[in-house]
């Protein structure tokens, strides 16, 4: 398996591993074990000395950085957040050995009810496709959805494609092999990508399908990384290259994205207004809150629009620490929709943080009291 890249971000005490990163190990606690004397979170503004442990998705990982800094700055708790990857997260969660897991992958009610899980979403964001293609700039390049599932078949396998050209008046493409970059870890922005390949292409439901793992048809050709630095340094090294990550950490690494059409037939391009048009759904009528934004019908939507979610259990051990994380997270609403909006994720309207806050009262100490 190609080498594996790590990158870590230590702010404050706010821990955070690459995605899948050298040394981290989705069946091992994410964190060191619990303090013994703790206190309930704190209001914003009053000090407070909590270490809350979480770990999962890396979609997320440049807001979740953000909000942990000026929290700690504001109330004094701590947030020890481990990015790697939702299917890590969801393996944490369920074996207790984090207070809360991430995931772009949304649970089923099902899903949930097996594991007692509450499942409520923090931010909207998208994943983009990125290219290492000579001359192309961001935003340059424009592909179709059933063009970019037939790149990842190996159907297409050179850029002046017929298929590809047809689409790019007035742009040079070279006479070169593609080469197709995927994740090698259980990834919920896996999850995503190849569910709207699922969508778009007939021929991609019926071999591969959609999940935080597949068997990449393209994976002896191709090259897998770890997270999206993984993604990201394969994509930088290999001239011709076509990868996805999510589109903060595109944007902030000047990668080259790529304007796709949506469902509505329109090309567009990934900004907070096509995460909004797309996230436009009826979020109540979720149970858990389980919605896809993939490929959804406004004009202007991003077909690659994501929610992602946290997971915490209904009935807890420690009510302290899932207090905390509460704490963190409703601050968040109330404090971060800045910090989102300048990282180009879309914060949750007010409507649906409140939505969460109700879904909250169900999760419940030892004995059965709310704690939140």
């Amino acid at each position: 398996m190609q080498k594996r890249v790590l990158a870590t971000l230590l702010i404050s005490a706010f821990a955070l591993s690459a995605c899948g990163g050298s040394g981290s190990d989705s069946s091992k606690p994410a964190a060191s074990q619990p303090q013994e004397a703790q206190q309930a979170a704190a209001p914003a503004g009053e000090k407070v000395a909590m270490d809350v442990t979480g770990a999962g998705a890396s979609f997320p990982q440049p807001i979740y950085v953000q909000w942990a800094q000026a929290y700690q700055a504001a109330t004094g708790g701590r947030i020890n957040y481990q990015s790697i990857g939702s299917s890590g997260g969801v393996k944490q969660i369920t074996a207790k050995t984090v207070d809360f897991g991430a995931s772009d992958s949304p649970l089923s009610k099902e899903q949930l009810d097996k594991e007692n899980l509450v499942q409520f979403p923090t931010v909207i964001g998208g994943v983009v496709p990125v290219v290492n293609v000579e001359g192309i700039e961001p935003g340059a390049l424009k592909l179709t959805g059933d063009v970019l599932a037939d790149i990842y078949l190996g159907t297409i396998t050179k850029w002046n494609d017929p298929k590809i050209v047809a689409l790019n008046e007035g742009l040079t493409l070279p006479d070169a092999p593609i080469t197709t970059v995927f994740r090698s870890d259980g990834s919920g922005t896996s999850f995503i990508f190849t569910t709207y390949l699922s969508q778009v292409s007939p021929k991609w439901q019926e071999s591969v399908g959609a999940a935080n793992t597949v068997k990449w048809p393209t994976s002896s050709s191709g090259a897998a990384g770890k997270g999206n630095e993984g993604v990201s340094t394969y994509l930088n090294r290999v001239k011709n290259a076509i990868g996805y990550v999510e589109y903060a950490y595109a944007k902030q690494n000047k990668m080259s994205h790529v304007q796709l059409q949506n469902k509505a037939g329109n090309f567009v391009q990934p900004s907070q207004d096509t995460f909004a048009a797309a996230a436009d759904v009826d979020w109540k009528s979720a149970p858990g809150f389980s919605l896809v934004l993939t490929n959804q019908p406004a004009e202007q939507a991003w077909p690659l629009a994501a929610a992602t979610f946290i997971l915490v259990h209904k009935k807890v051990d420690d009510a302290a620490k899932t207090k905390a994380a509460l704490s963190f997270f409703d601050w968040a609403y109330q404090n971060g929709d800045e910090a989102s909006t300048k990282l180009d994720y879309v914060p949750l309207p007010a409507s649906v943080k409140d939505l969460v806050r109700e879904e909250w009262k169900q999760i419940t100490d030892a004995n059965g009291a709310a704690i939140y």
